[in-house]
This record gives C-alpha cells, sequence and structure tokens, in this order.
C-alpha cells in the first residue's frame, strides 16, 4: 500500500483557514458513494445476466450476497488498517481493487468470473467510508471541532444512501441501453476519476515508522486473527442467513465454534480487532448499529422487494421500474444536505423510524392494479427514511465512537447495516418463494412494519439522543465525544518558566496497549515540541525495576507482587526504554518509578522545586495507571494541574471516557492539545 507515500503539500497550504474545503471532501464522497451504489445497480442486471450466461436467475443472487458478504467483512478491517497504516494508503487501495473488478466484470465469461469481480468490488469500496471518517474526523481535531461542520457529514450521507437509492434508476438505464457488463464496467472511469482526485488534493499519511513496515508487525497491531475469526464467522453467518427458508445446519454450526472461539479470543487480547467489551460498555454506538441494521432492512427490502414485485406482478420492464424508484433517490439527496447541517441526531432518527412505519403501512396497501402514482408515493416516504437515517445515524456514530478507533467504528457501522441489508434480501426471498405477488408483498410490509416499530423504540427510549452534542467553536479545545467543553479564554494562564509537561509511561512494552498509539504518541511529541519552543521544561518517568526492586516488593501489593513475582519490567530491557520517538533531550527530567505514581518513589517533585514548577501538564499511558496516580498526588501537593485528553489512553475506553469526563475535572483543567498549543502562544 505504497500509494500514499507522495508528498502533498499544496493541499495543506491551501486549506489551512478551509479544512473541509471542497477539494478535501470531494474525493471522499466519490469514494463512499462507490460502495453503495455498485450494491444497489446490480439489482437491474440480474436477469439479463442470467440469460446471456444460461443460468437460473436464482443462481445470480451469489453476485448480491458476494459483495455483502466481502463487504461486511471488510468495511472494519479496512478501518482498522486505516488506523494503522494510514487513512489516503487504504483509501487509494481500494480504488485500485474497485478498478480491477470492473475490469474482470465487464469481460468476465462465466458465473464464477462475475462472483470474483463482485468480491474486489466489495472489498475495494469497503475501503472509502471507514477511511474518509477517520480523515475527517482527524481534521475537525486539528480544527479544534467536536464534529464538523454538518454539510461534511451530509455529504457523506449523500454519496451513500442517497447513491444506493438512485442505483436501480442507473443501472435500468445501463442495462437497458448498454448491456448489463456496463454494471461492472462503469466502476473504470469513476474510479480514475476518483484516484486522480485523491492523489491530487487528500493530504499524505504521515510516514510509516520502521518498526511499522514488516508484516509480522502490521499484522499483530491489526489483529490478524481476530480479522479472520471474525470474517469466518460472518462469512457463515451470511451462508446459513441466504438459505432461508431452508436449514443450512453446517454453516450454523461453523458460526457458532467460530463466533465462540474468536469472542473468547478478543475478550483475552489487550488490543482486538473487535472490541466486544467496548462495544457493550457503549450502549449509545450499539443502539446506533441496530438502529442502521433496521431502517437498512427497511429501505433495501423496498429496493429489491418493489423491483422484483414491479416487475413480476406489474409486468413492468427494468427500466420502468428503475425509473419508478428515481423519486426516492432524489428525495433521499435532497433532504440529507439539510438535515445534516445542524449535526441533528434525535429528530432526523424519529423522522426515520416514522416515515419508515407510514411507507410500510403504504405498501400494504398496494397491488398489482394500483397505479404507477402510487408506488411513487410509497418510494417517496422511504426516500425520507433513507435520508434521515443516514444522516441521523452517521452523526450518533461520529459523536458515539471513541475518537482512536472511528475507522473501526465506522466500518461496523457499515457491517450492521449489511446484515440488515442481506436480512432483507432473505426476506424478500422467503416472501417471494412462489413468485413475486400481491400476498408476498403484503408479507413484506407486515415485516416491516415490526422493524419500523423496534427502530422508533430504540430512538424515543434513549435518552443518550436527549441531548445530543454539537458542533464545538473553534476556541473549545475539548474535542472528544462526551466530555465537557473547555475554553482556553476561561482558563488560568500557563507561565512556561513554571510549567512541566510529564511524558508518562511512554515506553516501548506499553505504548502498543495504547488504542490508536501511533497517533497518541504524534499527538504528545508535537504537544512537547510546543513546550520546549515556549521555554517549558519536559519530565519523563518510566516503570523499572531492578533485582532489589523487585525483591522488596511485598506480598501485600496486589498489582506489583505480580510484576516481581514474575520478573517483569527490567530496568536494562528494551520493553521499559521510553519510545524513541519521543526521546528525552538534553535538560530534560527523567525518573524511574517502581508503583503507579510519578512522585511515589522518585526524586521527581524535589527536581521540579528545584526549577520552580508549580503547574503540571499529565500525559500518559494508562489513564486508570500512571494519570490518575500522579494527577492525585499533584493535586494534593498543591500543583495546578492540567490533563491533556487526546495525549492519555487508556486500554478499557469506558475507563477512560468516565474518568476524563467525570474524575480529573474536580481536580484538574482538563483540555487538548491544541487548547495547550493556545494557552501556550497568549502565555
Amino acid at each position: 500500500m505504497s500509494t500514499g507515500t507522495a508528498r502533498n503539500d499544496t493541499p495543506a497550504r491551501a486549506d489551512a483557514d478551509q479544512p473541509f474545503a471542497w477539494t478535501f471532501t470531494t474525493p471522499l464522497y466519490v469514494g463512499a458513494g462507490l460502495n453503495p451504489v455498485n450494491s444497489a445497480i446490480i439489482a437491474t442486471a440480474l436477469v439479463p445476466i442470467a440469460a446471456d450466461l444460461h443460468v437460473s436467475v436464482g443462481s445470480t443472487g451469489v453476485l448480491v450476497s458476494s459483495l455483502y458478504l466481502a463487504s461486511a467483512v471488510a468495511q472494519p478491517t479496512a478501518g482498522k488498517l486505516a488506523e494503522v497504516l494510514g487513512a489516503r494508503r487504504v483509501f487509494l487501495s481500494g480504488i485500485v481493487l474497485v478498478l480491477l473488478g470492473g475490469l474482470v466484470g465487464g469481460l468476465g465469461p462465466d458465473l464464477a468470473a462475475l462472483t470474483v469481480a463482485r468480491v474486489l468490488i466489495g472489498i475495494g469500496t469497503s475501503a472509502a467510508f471507514p477511511c474518509a471518517m477517520v480523515m475527517i474526523r482527524r481534521r475537525a481535531e486539528r480544527a479544534g471541532l467536536q464534529a464538523p461542520p454538518g454539510g461534511v457529514l451530509g455529504g457523506i450521507a449523500i454519496a451513500g444512501m442517497a447513491t444506493a437509492a438512485v442505483g436501480p434508476p442507473i443501472g435500468g438505464l445501463l442495462v437497458g441501453a448498454a448491456g448489463w457488463r456496463w454494471a461492472f464496467l462503469a466502476n473504470i472511469p469513476v474510479t480514475a476519476i476518483a484516484m486522480a482526485m485523491a492523489m491530487r488534493w487528500l493530504p499524505a499519511d504521515p510516514p510509516l515508522d520502521r518498526r511499522d513496515r514488516g508484516l509480522r508487525r502490521i499484522a499483530d497491531r491489526i489483529d490478524l486473527p481476530g480479522i479472520l475469526g471474525f470474517a469466518g464467522s460472518m462469512s457463515a453467518l451470511v451462508v446459513f442467513l441466504t438459505q432461508l427458508p431452508g436449514l443450512h445446519w453446517t454453516a450454523l454450526a461453523v458460526f457458532g465454534v467460530l463466533a465462540a472461539a474468536t469472542l473468547v479470543r478478543e475478550l483475552r487480547h489487550t488490543a482486538p480487532f473487535f472490541d466486544l467489551r467496548a462495544l457493550a460498555a457503549n450502549g449509545a454506538l450499539t443502539r446506533t448499529y441496530l438502529r442502521q441494521a433496521l431502517t437498512l432492512l427497511g429501505v433495501y427490502s423496498v429496493m429489491y422487494g418493489m423491483t422484483q414485485w414491479m416487475e413480476a406482478a406489474h409486468g413492468m420492464s427494468t427500466v420502468t421500474a428503475g425509473l419508478l424508484l428515481l423519486p426516492m433517490g432524489a428525495v433521499s439527496a435532497l433532504l440529507s444536505r439539510p438535515l445534516a447541517r445542524r449535526n441533528l441526531i434525535r429528530g432526523p432518527l424519529i423522522a426515520s423510524a416514522v416515515s419508515m412505519l407510514a411507507g410500510s403501512a403504504g405498501v400494504l396497501l398496494l397491488t398489482s392494479h394500483s397505479p404507477a402514482i402510487a408506488i411513487v408515493l410509497v418510494s417517496l416516504v422511504f426516500g425520507i427514511t433513507s435520508a434521515a437515517t443516514t444522516v441521523g445515524n452517521q452523526t450518533a456514530l461520529y459523536l458515539a465512537a471513541p475518537p482512536d478507533q472511528i475507522g473501526t467504528a465506522s466500518g461496523l457501522f457499515r457491517t450492521f447495516g449489511y446484515l440488515g441489508t442481506i436480512t432483507s434480501a432473505v426476506i424478500g426471498g422467503i416472501v417471494f418463494h412462489d413468485g413475486a405477488s400481491d400476498h408476498g408483498l403484503h408479507t413484506l410490509g407486515i415485516v416491516l412494519v415490526v422493524a419500523g416499530l423496534a427502530a422508533l423504540l430504540l430512538t424515543v427510549l434513549d435518552r443518550r439522543l436527549m441531548h445530543p452534542a454539537t458542533t464545538t467553536p473553534p476556541d473549545h479545545t475539548h474535542t472528544h465525544p462526551g466530555e465537557s467543553q473547555v475554553s482556553t479564554t476561561g482558563l488560568p494562564s500557563i507561565v512556561p518558566a513554571r510549567t512541566a509537561l510529564l511524558a508518562m509511561d511512554f515506553q516501548n512494552g506499553i505504548v502498543p496497549l495504547a488504542p490508536e498509539s501511533d497517533a497518541l504518541v504524534e499527538r504528545v511529541k508535537g504537544a512537547i515540541a510546543d513546550v520546549r519552543a515556549a521555554g517549558g521544561t519536559v519530565g519523563y518517568v518510566r516503570v523499572a525495576f531492578t533485582e532489589a526492586d523487585w525483591s522488596a516488593v511485598p506480598e501485600t501489593n496486589k498489582s506489583f507482587t505480580a510484576v516481581a513475582t514474575a520478573k517483569m519490567l527490567h530496568h536494562e530491557d528494551p520493553a521499559t526504554q521510553i519510545d524513541e520517538r519521543i526521546a528525552p533531550a538534553d535538560g530534560d527530567i527523567v525518573v524511574r518509578k517502581i508503583r503507579f505514581g510519578s512522585g511515589s518513589t522518585t526524586d521527581l517533585h524535589a527536581q521540579l522545586g528545584e526549577r520552580g514548577i508549580d503547574t503540571l501538564v499529565l500525559t500518559g499511558i494508562s489513564t486508570s495507571g500512571v494519570v490518575l496516580s500522579t494527577l492525585i498526588d499533584a493535586a494534593d501537593r498543591d500543583y495546578r494541574v492540567y490533563v491533556l485528553s487526546d495525549g492519555v489512553a487508556d486500554p478499557d475506553p469506558e475507563t477512560h471516557r468516565v474518568l476524563v469526563d467525570n474524575v480529573f475535572p474536580s481536580r484538574a483543567h482538563v483540555i487538548d492539545t491544541a487548547g495547550l498549543r493556545t494557552l501556550l502562544q497568549t502565555a
């Protein structure tokens, strides 16, 4: 994935004052639209493909399920890779795969080749959305925003659900005018344009640390076993679902075994691909995933189910059926942007659920004798559902996901959406098992009413949606979701000569345990540079033991007895050395501790006193260990304490959130690295 190594400084300079200029957002929108439009465009090509390749129409369903399966697995994987390797690199690599898939599908001689093409397209298009969310998130943080301007997420929304909604009409026109192969070949010019824009306008990723370039190192950082376990269990689940109403017991058994094994491993792993504990603790994020699955079940059921019903029961042509669904896409596109401008969540989600219920009731009233205008009206209602659910859930995702895991969280968001989409295909296959009849359509309508009610309850009963976070003005420095917002104008001033930044436990053996560790180190590296430039002091704290230290640990110490017994953290071990990316310089304070707190077993406070330090800025790993202990001790010693919210991390995101949100503000000023820079510049 070397495509992201080229330097691209001109856009960075051009966008310095406009971080979300069109040059930055346009390639993201084009890329984000590739997956949903490819998901939908194939719907009108299945019958012509079956006729041309001399296979049954039922067998072409693999072209739908293969892309869904590939996307369901690849979306969170791409998000994790974006967090580790760089979002631009992964984004460009995905576009290359889509281009290859378009060529293979456009030239493929049989159904097997087309299936391979759809898998390539599914994997490639899956990179765009999570990579876009990672780049948007990081750019918003650098601009001092809790969330980007609403129009940015609105653009992603339009590129997502709106392009999915216009997929059938586009597919109908392409297939009707040029043949089914253009359902694949259309990707070639689009990906060429996306590639050119991305290479020209998207900012280059930071260079990879040489330690992260080996395949073994990358596999460890992305938790390759966890990804493979997730992929295998998801594949088995999709096979089981697509075989319904028949029961594929083997697939179900494989799913159960792989899911259980993966669950056990991920719960034990320090940096899991699928962080089940964090997901269980983050109820707002979990509910967002469920709402997305339920509402996409409704939208895609209409998109696919009504298309089949119009062609079979109404006797319409492929082109006509596609054109009748065109207003659905148009409404979705028109509503997405104004709904997104204010980063609203609860209102759009209620509108989504209510419109889904209304549209489902309309489905129950349709018959093969209904006029075309009635079909259009029902699709228009689901266009409202499409726009509102994408805007509301996407903004909820952005604010609920941990900042350092936005890529993986965005991928899982799409995975749950695909589970809803796959379920819609399964339900359609069941209700239309004996043909696309009025009775089957009405049965589908009943299922959609139930799903709409569930989505409505998940919205109106969700207390976290009562007071959603809004975009923070640039002078607010506390930028992480769920954290209180602190303006630098209300904080005590910093006197650099009396201030020390402490980098605590940034050791080779501890840094990899932190979520998004590379980004964390880069932020702390920047904060250290800011403090040095302002004339402040930088201190380093590491935990390491000599043989005598191990022997002196009493058995009453619950935590460090285990360390001493296992002879861990020897002071000469490379794992206990400070990360070379933030290595100490001449004149810095460096202390070695043998307990949690920075001052409890060191002469740190004596050294600080000799330099006249009365203000501390804390960074470190972990939030619940060295940061918590040092903060309480420092507060008791009457230091003025600042904690950098994006300069501390903990393996448990929920513990980190509770401490930063609810505990630290009573003893310290919680800011971020951008806020620190502002305070130093005004000193």
